[in-house]
């Protein structure tokens, strides 16, 4: 994973005792079922509908959201959802703080996820990333030009996909600044009078007693001993997402001035919840 923060001060890995490897036997089994049998249901779908559709996926993604809604449910991770997904041809953009965020963000709204290339070949959450339609970027300014072409193709076949402007994941205590290179693509000319981009803030909080950065996932951590981690907590501690009111294209001037506005939204939402949790932490 890509570091632009902070690369250290991450927290040890905890010890297991008999009930904690107990839940992660169940609910890794459970989730597992789940994960990978929507996974064949959605590939088999998927063979009828992309002829018959193309890049449009009318079937498939409720499928997606089923099984994102049901692994939070099994994993005992209470998600609060405020604000309204938006309608009609856009984009998403959102903080990043863990692998989580694919359940989270897919659990409230049919979105496909806009991620580095590298991500398609990690095990697990890679097959999965690719069966549900993420578009995944190459770090080369030589395809500049046709990946800004494969994000219209995707946009203007109703996609709604959902970037992460920071261009990392964080601890979750904190939104780093939204890089705006990505955002240019919405000013092409065949989008710009068309989109819009919503902001979204995801919350995490973490279990009570537990480190306040129990959710995150940073730096060199390992995805499994993470995941375990998680599977293992005796209780979870609740997750928001934060639905901000769609921006248009067509207000801004530029790239640099959306991606701020949508920085703030997500940002503002974040500090909110810090703030009005801190009696909560102090307890």
């Amino acid at each position: 994973m890509t570091v632009t923060w902070d690369d250290g001060n991450v927290p040890p890995p905890r010890r297991f005792g008999l009930g904690d490897w107990l839940r992660v036997a169940l609910r890794g089994l459970a989730v597992g079922t789940l994960v990978f049998g929507g996974l064949a249901l959605l590939l088999l779908v998927r063979l009828v509908e992309r002829p018959l559709c193309g890049l449009r996926r009318p079937v498939t993604p409720f499928i997606t959201v089923a099984v994102c809604k049901g692994a939070l449910r099994l994993m005992r991770l209470p998600l609060k959802v405020t604000g309204v997904p938006m309608r009609g041809q856009g984009a998403v953009v959102a903080n990043h703080s863990s692998w989580l965020d694919i359940f989270v963000l897919n659990a409230s709204k049919r979105i496909y996820f806009v991620s580095k290339s590298e991500v398609a070949n990690w095990p697990g959450i890679g097959w999965l990333a690719r069966a549900t339609g993420t578009v995944f970027v190459v770090r080369d300014p030589r395809r500049a030009a046709e990946q800004t072409q494969m994000f219209q193709d995707r946009l203007l076949a109703g996609h709604k996909l959902l970037f992460f402007p920071e261009g990392t994941s964080t601890d979750g205590l904190r939104v780093l600044p939204f890089k705006p290179t990505l955002f240019q693509a919405f000013f092409a000319p065949e989008l710009r009078d068309r989109l819009q981009v919503q902001p979204v803030t995801v919350i995490y909080h973490a279990p009570t007693g537990a480190d306040a950065r129990f959710y995150g996932w940073w730096g060199d951590m390992a995805f499994g001993t993470h995941l375990l981690s998680t599977l293992a907590a005796r209780r979870q501690g609740r997750v928001e997402v934060v639905y901000h009111p769609p921006l248009k294209v067509a207000d801004f001037a530029e790239r640099k001035t959306l991606a701020a506005t949508a920085e703030r939204a997500v940002r503002g939402a974040h500090v909110l919840a810090a703030a009005e949790n801190a009696p909560e932490l102090g307890k």
